[in-house]
């Protein structure tokens, strides 16, 4: 960044671009997330299965996002390490009514925060507890419960109660990783 530039992004002229992954289950809400969080005239009415992965952008009060949104699916959960060095924040979505495969989740989120390119990197992770409209769901006590979370001490984390199609619980989570990615060095 050359000082012109870094001058702009200190006069609040120019946002500072910041590479977020978005990871979670197939079917946990992960591009509702996304595609909620951009201007309403650039949002998708048609949701499909991420198939890979599809890049986004967003921006909020001081940061443009560029988000990585990684299939969740078994066979595609390889690839997301493929991202890890370039992420300097972590979105993980959960199926709060999916108690079933909270196991699951559990399993890929220790894969992920022992990766050897995550493991000693203080990047903030915030949490979606998600789908908190359905019936079966949990709270996100419980959702932050069930994954272990008070076990990661070496990293910055949030967990918000959200509803993806309604957008409810999405902004206080953009918020919070905000100040994170402005305070933290990955």
């Amino acid at each position: 960044m050359g000082l012109l530039d870094r001058l702009s992004v200190l006069l609040g002229l120019k946002k500072k671009e910041v590479h977020v992954l978005c990871l979670g289950l197939d079917n946990s809400g992960k591009t509702t997330i996304i595609n909620k969080l951009k201007p309403s005239n650039a949002q998708s009415q048609n949701i499909l299965p991420t198939i890979g992965f599809s890049i986004e952008k967003f921006k909020s009060s001081s940061l443009s996002f560029t988000v990585f949104d990684m299939s969740g699916q078994g066979r595609y959960r390889n690839l997301w390490e493929h991202y890890y060095k370039e992420g300097q924040a972590i979105i993980f979505v959960v199926d709060s009514s999916d108690r079933l495969r909270m196991v699951v989740a559990k399993g890929e989120l220790d894969t992920l925060l022992n990766h050897p390119d995550i493991k000693h990197r203080r990047i903030p992770i915030l949490f979606f507890a998600n789908k908190m409209d359905l019936r079966d769901a949990v709270t996100s006590v419980k959702v932050s419960q069930l994954l272990c979370l008070e076990n990661i001490k070496d990293k910055p984390w949030h967990i918000c109660a959200s509803d993806a199609i309604k957008g409810e619980g999405l902004q206080e989570g953009v918020d919070w990783l905000q100040d994170q990615i402005q305070t933290v060095k990955t």
